[in-house]
C-alpha cells in the first residue's frame, strides 16, 4: 500500500464521524474501516473549478467495472436462446432491463458517496447481527452462483480456443487473484484500464459479428418496441424473465457502492454532489456499452440462427460450432470464443473484487488482502471444480441456468435495502431520493420480486422453459 493510500485510510475515523452526524440519526453503529481500504481515496480528482472533461475522465472507471456484470457469460445463454427462438422480439426486454440497471446503479453509487458506506457496510450498521449475518450468507451464495457462470464461461472459451479441458480451464481462472493483487498494488486505475480494454475487445468482436451477420434493420428497430407477445407466449415470457431477473446483479450493487469511494473528491456537500453527478454519467455511459453488447448477442443469434431456421440454439458451444458455417466466415467462431473469454475473465476479476467487498463489509474482517481474496475466490472456484468434474461439458448449459435461478433468490435482499437506505432522509441527508425516484425505485424492486417469484413458481411446478 502506498503512503498516500495509507494516510487516507487512517483518516477514515473523522470522515465516518461526519457521515454519522446526519440530523435525525442514520446508522445504529459505526463501521471500523473504509470500503476497499487499500484503494480508498487513492485516485485523485481535479478541483471543482476544473473543466468538465478533466473531471469526467477522473471519475470514469467504476461504471465499467459494474458494466462487466451485465455482459457476463451468465447472460449469454438467455440472449442466445431468445434470439434463436424469437428473433428480435426480446430486444425490448434488454432495453428495459438496461434502464432499470442504470437507476439501481445510480442509487448504489449515491449510497457510497453520500453516506460513505458500501451496501454491505450499510446493512451491517443498520440491521441486527442475525439479520446482517443472514444477508451475508445469502449474498455469498449469490456471488458464488454468479462466479460459477463466469468461471464456466471462461473455461468453455479456453476449451474452444485452445482445446484445454474444462476442468483445467476452471482451475486456470483462479489465477485472476494474482492479477488483481498486481494491478491494485500498482494503482486502482490499472485495474480499471484492464477491464475497459477487455470490454473494448468484446465490443469489437461483436461489432464484426453484426457486420458479418447483416441483420434486418427494420426488424431490429421493431424489436426495441415492447410487444404483447412477450406476455402471451409462455416460452418467450420465460426467457424474458431470465433476462430481467438477472439484470440487477446483487454483487454489482455492493461493488459500485464501494469502488466510487476510490476517488479522492472533497467530502463536502459540493464535492459529493459533483461525485454523484459524474459517477452517474460514468455508469450510464458504461451501461449503454453493456446494452450494445447484450443486444449484439441477441441480434447475431436472431440474424444467423433464427433466420436460418435454427430456433433451438441455446448452448454456447453449439452457437460457436454453427456460426462460421452458417455465416460462411471462418473467423466468426473464433471471434465469438475470444469475446466469451474476455467476458468471462473480466467478470471473474470484478466478481473477486465484489466478494472481498461483501466479506469485509458484512464481517469487518481484518485479514491481509491476499488472504481475503484467496478465501472469496475459493468460495466461487470450489463449486465450479466439483460440478465440472462430475458433469463435464454436458452439464454446463444446465449449470448456467441454475446459476441464474440461484442468483434470482438473492436479488430482493440487495435491492430492497438499497432503496430503503437511499430513500431515508436520516441516512442520506440532502442526497435522499426524490419522491418520484422513490416511486420508480420501489416499483422496480416490486417488479424484480414478482418476476423472480414467477421464475421460481415455474421451476417448482415443472414448467421451466416451457
Amino acid at each position: 500500500m502506498n503512503k498516500d493510500c495509507r494516510v487516507q485510510s487512517e483518516s477514515f475515523g473523522p470522515v465516518e464521524a461526519r457521515a454519522d452526524a446526519i440530523p435525525g440519526g442514520g446508522w445504529k453503529r459505526t463501521t471500523a474501516r473504509p470500503s476497499l481500504a487499500e484503494s480508498f481515496r487513492s485516485v485523485p480528482v481535479p478541483a471543482h473549478s476544473a473543466s468538465f472533461w478533466r473531471k469526467f475522465i477522473a471519475f470514469s472507471g467504476p461504471g465499467y467495472l459494474v458494466a462487466v456484470g451485465y455482459m457476463d457469460p451468465g447472460n449469454w445463454a438467455t440472449s442466445l436462446a431468445g434470439g434463436s427462438a424469437f428473433g428480435y422480439t426480446l430486444l425490448s426486454v434488454i432495453l428495459l432491463s438496461n434502464l432499470m440497471a442504470i437507476l439501481f446503479q445510480r442509487l448504489a453509487l449515491k449510497l457510497g458517496i453520500a453516506a460513505e458506506r458500501d451496501l454491505a457496510q450499510a446493512c451491517r450498521d443498520h440491521f441486527s447481527p442475525p439479520v446482517a449475518f443472514g444477508l451475508w450468507v445469502a449474498c455469498e451464495i449469490a456471488i458464488a452462483a454468479c462466479d460459477l457462470a463466469e468461471v464456466i464461461g471462461s473455461a468453455i472459451a479456453i476449451n474452444l480456443l485452445f482445446g484445454i479441458p474444462l476442468l483445467a480451464g476452471v482451475c486456470l481462472t483462479a489465477l485472476d487473484v494474482l492479477v488483481i493483487m498486481l494491478l491494485q498494488n500498482r494503482g486502482f486505475r490499472y485495474l480499471e484500464a484492464v477491464v475497459v480494454t477487455l470490454i473494448g475487445t468484446i465490443a469489437g468482436c461483436f461489432l464484426l459479428e453484426i457486420i458479418f451477420s447483416r441483420p434486418d434493420l427494420r426488424q431490429l428497430f421493431g424489436g426495441l418496441v415492447p410487444s404483447a407477445q412477450v406476455v402471451q407466449n409462455p416460452g418467450m415470457l420465460f426467457i424474458a424473465i431470465g433476462i430481467l431477473g438477472a439484470t440487477v446483479m446483487p454483487h454489482n450493487l455492493y461493488l459500485h457502492s464501494a469502488v466510487v469511494q476510490t476517488r479522492n473528491y472533497p467530502r463536502t456537500s459540493e464535492g459529493k454532489r459533483d461525485a454523484i453527478r459524474f459517477g452517474t454519467l460514468d455508469s450510464t455511459v458504461a451501461l449503454m456499452g453493456a446494452l450494445f453488447i447484450n443486444a449484439a448477442i441477441l441480434i447475431v443469434a436472431a440474424s444467423v440462427f433464427h433466420t436460418g431456421g435454427r430456433t433451438d440454439v441455446a448452448e454456447i458451444q453449439e452457437a460457436h460450432k454453427l456460426l462460421s458455417p452458417m455465416l460462411g466466415v471462418g473467423a466468426a467462431g473464433t471471434l465469438f470464443a475470444l469475446a466469451l473469454l474476455a467476458s468471462g475473465q473480466n467478470s471473474t476479476l470484478t466478481g473477486t473484487l465484489a466478494g472481498q467487498i461483501v466479506m469485509e463489509g458484512f464481517l469487518d474482517l481484518k485479514l491481509s488482502p491476499w488472504l481475503r481474496r484467496a478465501i472469496t475466490r475459493g468460495i466461487a472456484i470450489l463449486p465450479a471444480v466439483i460440478i465440472t468434474a462430475i458433469y463435464g461439458e454436458s452439464g454446463t448449459a444446465k449449470l448456467l441456468v441454475w446459476s441464474q435461478v440461484i442468483l434470482s433468490l438473492q436479488l430482493p435482499f440487495a435491492v430492497i435495502p438499497l432503496v430503503l437506505f437511499t430513500s431515508s432522509k436520516a441516512r442520506m441527508g440532502e442526497f435522499v431520493n426524490s419522491r418520484l425516484i422513490q416511486v420508480i425505485a420501489w416499483g422496480g424492486a416490486a417488479l424484480i420480486c414478482i418476476l423472480n417469484a414467477k421464475l421460481l413458481w415455474d421451476l417448482a411446478h415443472g414448467s421451466l422453459g416451457h
